[in-house]
């Protein structure tokens, strides 16, 4: 994966992590750095999967 769209990724996740900490804690599911790790990882891979879609119907447009 392209380290400045990672970079990107995560920027974006960690943007949301505060609504996603709290939806979670009302579920009561405690969110700490060690459980979101594996979670943001799969989600950088889904992010850089739609972004890969996305890049190969644009392609698939202009031509």
């Amino acid at each position: 994966m392209n380290q400045q769209r990672s970079m990107q990724f995560l920027q974006i996740a960690l943007s949301h992590l505060p609504e996603a900490k709290e939806l979670l804690e009302q579920s009561g599911i405690e969110l700490d750095m060690e459980k979101v790790q594996p979670v943001m990882e799969l989600l950088m891979k889904v992010m850089n999967d739609a972004y890969e879609l996305g890049k190969k119907e644009a392609f698939q447009e202009q031509n």
